[in-house]
């Protein structure tokens, strides 16, 4: 990571006042050396700081302002890259500009010169974020508290949090999302998520309900599909994660497998799992009930599609460092420092844990897929989940037409 830091204006205005007292006092000979060091530490010219050091160094207001440094062209660019990738923040847009025009312009969606795609590569992060006030998608849903219950088969459990700086793929957050609407009465569809703590990995399943049956059909699919072996499984304490037959399921199916819970009342103990339930489930479907048969396979259909979308296109931030800083009232805060935006399969690569066959297989996935065109497919099928008609009253639906067609991945044909 490059750790030099380009002074500000007003760092560098101080720092040429501190070495003006030096300058006047020194001889031509160590003029000269003054000169070369102003040089190497502000980067400016060295007539430039000659006349600094014989002129004044108050800061004067800019006479005309300054014109933009970016068309309407590149601004065109950059709305059909931000609308692609579903408006992730600047710090997340900014390093995949230019290699997303790159593979847009390959499916035809835009053309792009050697001028422009220069431009793209060294805009500022600042930059994009004022570019994208006025972009911006709709604002995620609000999410819900969710309450928890004693459960005895916790015991045994050993409780805590995947450290967030683990490197090694495998280890993963699970959780469910409700899709109860306002009422949590009767049999609603869930969704099960579970995401790699070393690369943002993700994947999604929609049940109906959360018995054994459906959380054991949810986990036989969730599961093989990754490219990468399973390592741990951290849910937090919920009972369809932990009651005596999903013990004997993790005892059976997963040899090897080291099981870990959360702390209760502590959603910091699964904060990747948490901020997916917010970006990848309730920004696209909110809070709608959603309790049929129909809507939980549309729904699979619909995380087929965020699947590609989220592990190939997305980029993500990663935190690589936590420093303690102090506040103004005497008290200290964390300060999180993040990494350059990468998509969790570029993060998958980095590893090595990727076999030949799995990256040449998702390398042709990415080529082959044009993300503006796959994000509105994704919203076409939320339009398509939205007209389905909810559950008919005292009408049981039957669990077993969804767990009895176990899906294969339809996303990459």
């Amino acid at each position: 990571m490059d750790t030099e830091v380009e002074m500000t204006i007003d760092e560098r205005y101080k720092y040429l006042r501190k070495m003006r007292q030096r300058y006047g006092r020194a001889g031509r000979q160590e003029r000269g050396k003054l000169l070369d060091e102003m040089q190497a530490i502000t980067g400016l010219h060295r007539k430039s700081l000659i006349r600094h050091m014989n002129g004044s160094l108050e800061r004067k207001p800019r006479k005309r302002e300054r014109q933009k440094g970016y068309g309407p062209e590149i601004d065109a660019v950059m709305h059909l890259i931000a609308t692609s990738l579903d408006y992730p923040s600047a710090e997340r847009l900014t390093p995949k500009l230019k290699s997303m025009a790159e593979h847009l312009a390959k499916h035809g969606e835009l053309q792009v010169s050697t001028a422009l795609l220069k431009q793209l590569a060294q805009v500022s992060i600042s930059t994009v974020e004022r570019r994208l006030k006025g972009w911006s998608s709709e604002p995620a849903v609000q999410k819900r508290k969710a309450s928890s219950s004693s459960n005895s088969a916790l015991r045994g459990i050993p409780m805590g949090r995947i450290r967030w700086d683990t490197q090694e793929p495998g280890h993963l957050e699970a959780d469910t999302v409700h899709h109860c609407g306002l009422s949590a009465t009767g049999e609603y569809v869930h969704t099960v998520q579970i995401v790699d703590v070393a690369t943002g990995w993700s994947d999604r399943q929609a049940t109906l309900g959360r018995s054994y049956t459906v959380m054991e059909h949810a986990f036989d699919i969730l599961l093989p599909r990754l490219p990468f072996a399973v390592l741990e499984i951290h849910p937090d304490n919920g009972s369809e994660f932990f009651n005596h037959h999903m013990l004997r399921y993790w005892k059976e199916r997963s040899q090897g497998l080291h099981l870990s819970r959360s702390r209760p009342y502590r959603k910091n103990d699964n904060p990747l799992v948490e901020e997916r339930n917010a970006t990848f489930v309730r920004a696209y479907l909110g809070y709608d009930r959603l309790d049929t048969v129909a809507q939980a396979r549309m729904l699979n259909l619909l995380y087929d599609k965020l699947w590609v979308y989220g592990n190939l296109f997305l980029p993500m931030r990663r935190t690589v460092a936590k420093d303690i800083v102090p506040t103004p009232d005497g008290d200290t805060r964390i300060r999180r420092r993040y990494d350059r935006a990468r998509t969790p399969f570029e993060r998958l690569c980095e590893t090595g844990a990727l076999s030949v066959t799995d990256r040449r297989n998702l390398q042709i996935l990415y080529e082959q897929t044009n993300p503006l065109r796959l994000r509105e497919e994704i919203y076409d099928l939320i339009d398509q989940l939205s007209a389905l008609p909810n559950a008919v009253p005292g009408v049981t639906e039957d669990v077993y037409q969804l767990v009895g067609l176990p899906r294969t991945r339809q996303a990459a044909d």
